[in-house]
């Protein structure tokens, strides 16, 4: 089948890179233009793409860069200094990092022309990331049954997408339960909205609902993505994750985590930087104020649910207990 749109939501050509605007999505198709480099930086920064879709951007950014560097005397300097630029936009996730570190790779790699190298990298990072997305996937898949009521939070973004397509392949069709996921409402207007592009049956529910959803047995399965892992079974993701969490450990329902790999770089979730965002931006819905301006805002937008609760980290190279982690580098160090 045709993937969703968001599936192919950053497009990168002579004008710039071209990002569908996930602010105003699904109301709106809506693309927004960056020309540079620091423009990519922006657009993550206020929250024009999330998830997996920063990974693409900052892609398109470092060839954006490349094209920039013409104009000064060390251009690997200048891609090394935009590349911070782009990691540091949003801290919590390593995808960004990863992002430009295979860029970067391709250019030490390279000799010749330094765009090239850059769009080559970009090229190569890109059918990674969608590689390995198609494997963890069919992993997961793999753990849920046939006909079961899966509980979603927040956009899983290709993980999602490839979970629902090997499932079919592999013969299953699921049924979701998606969280609205406040504030921005990623898991009504993105994960509802491409469930239901793909055709699978979609309910959505407020965020207050999920423990209550776990409790009645509705839901056979709660699966998310990670923004990260960390190598003693920390999962790291979108608010509100951990309460779901604990909720599926105290009813029996397995919680499975989807990520790439995990980040040997964050031993500990101690290690891991939790972003947290103008709390101004709790205080309105789809820019309607929800509270009066007496009120102040806060939003930690990740938290950190600690090994206890999950049941399995699901990986590129298969599922692992959270206190097994290790063994995903047995197979030697995880390609970028």
């Amino acid at each position: 089948m045709t993937l969703p749109i968001l599936a192919e939501s950053v497009r990168l050509d002579d004008e710039g890179v071209h990002i569908l605007d996930r602010r105003v999505f699904p109301f709106e198709r809506e693309w927004v233009l960056c020309r540079t480099s620091e423009e990519v930086a922006v657009a993550i920064e206020d929250m024009v793409t999330q998830s997996s879709g920063p990974y693409f951007a900052a892609l398109g950014a470092m060839v954006l860069a490349a094209r920039e560097a013409s104009g000064f005397t060390d251009p690997r300097a200048y891609l090394e200094r935009a590349g911070e630029r782009i990691v540091a936009t949003r801290k919590t996730n390593n995808h960004l990092r990863k992002a430009v570190a295979v860029v970067l790779s391709e250019v030490d790699r390279a000799v010749g022309d330094l765009v090239e190298a850059a769009s080559r990298g970009a090229r190569v990072g890109d059918e990674l990331y969608r590689s390995r997305s198609r494997a963890l996937g069919a992993h997961a898949a793999e753990l849920v049954p046939d006909e079961a009521t899966v509980l979603t939070h927040c956009w899983a973004d290709l993980y999602l997408v490839e979970f629902v397509l090997a499932a079919r392949r592999q013969g299953k069709e699921f049924s979701f339960l998606c969280t609205e996921t406040r504030p921005y409402l990623q898991g009504a207007r993105l994960t509802a909205e491409t469930l239901a592009e793909m055709g699978a049956d979609t309910r959505l529910i407020t965020d207050g609902m999920g423990a209550a959803v776990l409790s009645s047995g509705e839901a056979g399965a709660l699966v998310t993505a990670a923004d990260r892992v960390t190598m003693d079974g920390h999962v790291v993701n979108k608010i509100g994750t951990l309460g779901l969490a604990v909720a599926a450990k105290a009813f029996g329902v397995p919680f499975l985590a989807m990520v790439q790999a995990p980040d040997q770089a964050a031993p500990t979730g101690a290690d891991v930087p939790i972003e947290y965002r103008d709390g101004d931006e709790v205080l309105s819905a789809l820019g309607h104020r929800v509270a009066s301006e007496r009120v102040r805002g806060h939003y930690p937008a990740f938290d950190v649910t600690p090994p206890r609760f999950v049941t399995a980290v699901v990986t590129d190279r298969g599922a692992f207990e959270p206190g097994r982690l290790r063994e995903y580098y047995a197979e030697g160090e995880a390609n970028q």
